[in-house]
């Protein structure tokens, strides 16, 4: 389904008896009010730049993918032989062939290091750029999540064409992916569904069959007439008129034609949704390109299954990489053919690359000190590497860079001042960035 995450209430100062008259729309609609309160208030954007996350979830081998050391010990190089690219000098894995001929695209950068060894936490480390560091159960210490990036441009560049600025396709949630101590307006729309299957659609951005457009107008103008009464009672207005833009905007998303349009996979040419992969990750890859060229800011797609610690090279010849491989090419191909790679920015990125050396079970366990991650797109210097690892992939030779200056660097690819404060949900400033310096050899 498509739903906005982590909502807890539906509605906010309506009572009960108008939520049962209101119906269906309600519950399609009651929630996007408290993201689309986001739209109000927001400043022009410095730049007309989109940004699509391809999230590989669990953390990629970077020794097995794009860092491949053909030299080192078996036990650290694996079972993979590297193959040419299209930049003279550099390989990749065997098993990403349409990747290695998008590599002119790519600005690889191996120098980024956390101190996050599991998942939750190395998650918030390169989602937000801000440490968080967990109890002995997991939990992170202390009361403050900070916000993800696609909720930092959320606040900062706000809606466009009418469209809401954060989404995220996952079959689950990803940790840290919403707005933190900004509040829940500015957390991501769910996509939930496959865009795979031949029945894909959206709810929210749909009305639903059961009820029809009639019913949806009735409903409507029941609210609008809820909403006069409270008016009249309240002659303040304030948050009662508030409310009725939020719903009207609303109601204006889930009849948008330029809505339905970009969640219409149906239609692109067949050929071009088979260059993608007839997968989830793939269809919603393609979605991805078709938001970002109908307004949407922020897309984040999920690569689930990348936690490799037993089974590495099986479960990375087949699926993970083939599938990961058909994407990532067919959106910087597609977004080069149709002059998108100026105002579109594409990070290939996990939580943390794995162990060079091979483990007992022949996977790879966590590794926080070498994480190998690609941008493309607009601003970006591509077909280059920033920094390089030792001969076995352990560590960082020379000048490393925190998640911070990884941030830095996203918020100034997007336009973003990230000397700003923000204020967080007990009143206190937090800086965007916490004294980040961008990666300047990642910029054209």
């Amino acid at each position: 389904m498509f739903e906005i995450s982590n909502r807890s209430r539906t509605c906010e100062g309506i009572s009960r008896r108008a939520l049962l008259q209101v119906g269906s729309l309600g519950m399609f609609g009651l929630t996007l009010p408290k993201l689309l309160r986001a739209e109000q208030a927001q400043p022009v954007a410095k730049k007309d730049v989109n940004f699509i996350l391809l999230w590989t979830n669990g953390g990629l081998s970077n020794i097995d993918t794009l860092d491949m050391k053909p030299q080192a010990p078996v036990e650290y190089r694996g079972e993979f032989q590297p193959i040419s690219t299209n930049m003279p000098g550099l390989s990749v894995c065997e098993h990403l062939p349409l990747m290695s001929q998008q590599m002119d695209k790519v600005c690889q950068v191996r120098t980024i290091t956390h101190q996050g060894t599991q998942h939750s936490e190395a998650t918030h480390w390169m989602l937000t750029g801000y440490p968080q560091v967990p109890d002995v159960n997991g939990a992170p210490v202390g009361s403050t999540v900070y916000p993800c990036f696609g909720s930092v441009v959320s606040k900062e560049l706000g809606w466009k064409n009418g469209l809401p600025p954060y989404v995220q396709c996952a079959s689950g949630p990803i940790g840290y992916s919403g707005g933190g101590y900004l509040g829940s307006a500015y957390n991501p729309l769910m996509v939930r569904r496959n865009p795979q299957d031949k029945d894909f659609s959206v709810d929210d951005v749909s009305i639903p069959t059961a009820v029809g457009a009639e019913r949806t107008q009735r409903r409507r103008r029941i609210l609008e007439k809820l909403d006069g009464w409270q008016r009249q009672i309240d002659k303040s207005g304030g948050a009662v008129a508030d409310r009725g833009e939020f719903y009207r905007q609303a109601y204006d998303l889930i009849t948008s034609p330029v809505a339905k349009q970009a969640f219409d996979l149906s239609a692109e040419p067949e050929a071009l949704r088979d260059r993608y992969g007839r997968t989830r990750e793939g269809q919603a890859t393609l979605l991805a390109r078709r938001l970002v060229e109908a307004g949407v800011r922020f897309v984040t797609v999920d690569f689930t299954g990348y936690d490799t610690h037993v089974n590495n090279f099986i479960s990375l010849k087949k699926p993970l990489l083939p599938t990961l491989d058909m994407a990532w090419s067919a959106l910087l191909s597609d977004l080069s053919d149709r002059g998108m790679l100026s105002n579109t920015v594409v990070l290939c990125a996990g939580e943390f690359g794995r162990t060079p050396r091979v483990n007992g079970g022949a996977g790879r366990d966590h590794w926080h000190l070498t994480n190998a991650i690609g941008f493309s797109g607009a601003g970006i210097r591509m077909g280059h590497i920033v920094g390089q690892t030792d001969a076995k992939c352990e560590f960082v030779l020379g000048r490393t860079n925190t998640t911070l200056d990884y941030a830095a660097t996203i918020f100034r690819l997007m336009g973003i001042d990230d000397t700003q404060e923000y204020i967080s949900n007990d009143g206190r400033p937090i800086l965007i960035n916490n004294g980040g310096r961008a990666i300047e050899e990642v910029f054209a």
